[in-house]
């Protein structure tokens, strides 16, 4: 899900139907007057709200609490028909019919907002108007009516599974989100064997996209923007015949496998970059191959990540950064130390400082350090009873501070 947003690729949308949402800030310089509780410094313009579900999403799953202007922010988003437009300068006024909306940006909104809690009303209405965007294969495109395509037909399946509902049983002229999935997996023959197309192309063929596949596999198991390690997995006996959307995720993950195991990294697809990494679509292969239970492979290119993603994600943004902490999470790894990167503080430094912890909460840490405390003097007695005895110093180090993100 890591195609570049911009004025290109919203005329790209036009034409094709669908495109997904960037990981990166590479739009304009924005106004002074962007408000201070959304994450990031680009113009908001065509990816506020993907970039603010992202960041809220990555904080939740890391355990840090967002903050509550951030939150309100995403959901001042929100039209009055349930959509989310990517940025509304002015939320007092409604939307209207030249507003921007869109699926994927809608359904991050409804997975960030289901994992925080207490948004029911929010993510109800925009439930509903998912379901209303439905296409007649059963999948979603982009924008409302756009052709389907597998990365926001797969997002949209995550964020059904947030909100409580069944993917499989919400249907269109009989048809499931799943059977639009198998419709945009590539047959078991030739040398893309397995992997998901994002579109059909004109003449109806299937041409294999990694970051399409990355989306498929996911969600074809029904998952969301965040999952765990899953138990599926073995890709080593390649792609079979896809007749339910368990083994369309196999060949997928099988296919991605493939794509990493030379380099460990996938390549960008942009025009001009060749040969140039794909850091975005890579962290979604490892949180693809580990939903799939492909962890071998999954935790080479996150190694491959830690090592080299660090610059990327400075310069493109919130997103990145949650991006490589859904990479991190689905791997079991740490992200306060990705690399020698503290991912969750350098998220929380692109947007509004996380809220201040409950009284509940503080009381329990305060608890804990007060243990913490009665434990170190009881310690530190017994070290100087031992220098007084035996003549031999102890150094006693303090007790390292809770990193905060």
């Amino acid at each position: 899900m890591n195609i570049r947003r911009s004025a290109a690729v919203l005329a790209a949308v036009a034409v094709f139907g669908a495109a997904t949402p960037a990981a990166a800030d590479t739009s304009p310089s924005p106004s002074p007057s962007l408000p201070s509780a959304l994450f990031g410094d680009g113009d908001p313009q065509y990816d506020g709200v993907w970039r603010q579900s992202l960041a809220l999403l990555a904080q939740h799953t890391v355990g840090a609490e967002p903050s509550k202007a951030a939150v309100d922010w995403l959901t001042g988003q929100q039209c009055a028909d349930g959509s989310f437009a990517p940025y509304r300068a002015d939320t007092g006024k409604p939307c209207d019919e030249k507003s921007m909306v869109d699926t994927n940006q809608t359904a991050a909104a409804v997975q960030a907002l289901a994992a925080l809690g207490g948004h029911d009303d929010v993510t109800g209405k925009a439930v509903d108007w998912l379901k209303k965007a439905q296409n007649a294969d059963g999948g979603w495109g982009y924008t409302a009516g756009g052709a389907s395509d597998t990365n926001s037909t797969s997002v949209v399946i995550g964020a059904l599974a947030a909100a409580g509902e069944k993917p499989a049983e919400v249907k269109k002229d009989g048809k499931s989100p799943y059977d639009a999935l198998l419709k945009l997996a590539l047959p078991c023959d030739g040398d893309d064997a397995g992997a998901f197309a994002f579109q059909p192309g004109k003449k109806g063929e299937l041409v294999a996209n990694a970051d399409a596949t990355a989306a498929g596999v996911t969600g074809s198991l029904g998952k969301g923007l965040v999952t765990g390690a899953g138990s599926s997995g073995d890709t080593a006996a390649g792609c079979e015949k896809a007749g339910g959307p368990e083994q369309a995720a196999a060949n997928g993950a099988a296919y991605l496998t493939d794509a990493l195991a030379e380099k460990g990294h996938l390549t960008s697809a942009l025009a001009g970059a060749e040969d140039q990494p794909d850091y975005g679509n890579t962290a979604d292969a490892v949180v693809a191959l580990a939903a799939q239970g492909a962890t071998d492979q999954a935790a080479k290119s996150l190694a491959w990540l830690q090592k080299n993603a660090a610059d990327w994600a400075s310069q493109s943004g919130p997103a990145a950064y949650a991006q490589l902490i859904f990479a991190a999470h689905a791997t079991g790894a740490d992200p306060r130390d990705f690399g020698g990167t503290d991912l969750v503080k350098q998220l929380g430094a692109t947007g509004p400082a996380a809220a201040e912890k409950s009284g509940r909460a503080a009381q329990d840490e305060k608890k804990k350090d007060e243990e913490s405390d009665s434990g170190l003097g009881v310690w530190w007695f017994v070290g100087v009873c031992l220098v007084a005895g035996i003549g031999i110093g102890f150094l006693i180090s303090g007790r390292a501070k809770r990193q905060q993100p």
